[in-house]
């Protein structure tokens, strides 16, 4: 898989996002999963993938804990591009323990609840959802935190053992609205409301003017801690 890893390296060392979820939703088909969070990067990916005119398989993991406006750019989203997006949930054996066990809000009290709570409700779906897959497709970019700026456009991923590709990862900010407002993409309506990074409701907030993108995410957290496991 890693001689794949560095073919696919090479030949895509030139290519722009369009080329690259072209070519391997052509090549890979059911193989490719692609989960999006309908934050506006997933939104621009969603938006090339309709234009491929091939079908993989699209995913979001719905936590129990998303924003109404989530929902509802899924569902325009949807009934725009035609397509099917899969919602895959978490155990809920597994949330009524840990709620029961540690409260609702038990990821405000320590780092350790709050990826606990995350491994449940996220990191054990995204396992269940990748599985027999071959590609992955993210929307991240290198510049939306300090955890990011080692990501590759594609590389292998020992957690989920595929191979995962980030088509949009040497993107800048105003590229991704570039795109938006050039397609008329739709868009999350909290994106307006100073809300550049959109999880979990309890877990995000509105920027300040000159904080960091992810600076909404687990904000009582520091920096470094800033992902919830699914991007290691």
């Amino acid at each position: 898989m890693k001689e794949l890893v560095e073919r696919l390296q090479q030949r895509f060392k030139e290519a722009d996002a369009m080329e690259i979820l072209t070519s391997i939703a052509g090549e890979y088909r059911n193989q490719v999963a692609f989960s999006t969070s309908f934050g506006a990067e997933d939104q621009v990916i969603t938006h090339m993938l309709s234009r491929t005119g091939n079908s993989i398989d699209i995913f979001t993991l719905d936590t129990g804990r998303l924003f109404q406006e989530t929902y509802d750019t899924m569902d325009i989203s949807v009934k725009k591009y035609d397509i099917s997006i899969a919602l895959v949930f978490p155990d809920r054996h597994q949330v009524e323990q840990m709620v029961n066990a540690k409260g609702i809000n038990l990821f405000y009290d320590s780092v350790e609840n709050r990826r606990q709570c995350c491994n449940i409700r996220k990191t054990i779906p995204l396992k269940r959802a990748l599985d027999g897959h071959l590609v992955w497709v993210t929307g991240l970019r290198r510049d939306q935190s300090v955890t990011r700026h080692t990501e590759a456009m594609i590389s292998w991923n020992d957690e989920y053992n595929l191979i995962k590709i980030n088509p949009l990862i040497d993107w800048s900010e105003e590229m991704v609205w570039d795109y938006i407002r050039t397609h008329k993409v739709p868009y999350n309506p909290l994106h307006d409301k100073n809300y550049p990074s959109i999880g979990c409701q309890p877990c995000t907030r509105a920027v300040l003017p000159g904080e960091p993108v992810r600076a909404g995410r687990w904000w009582w957290e520091h920096p470094e801690n800033k992902e919830c496991g699914l991007h290691k």
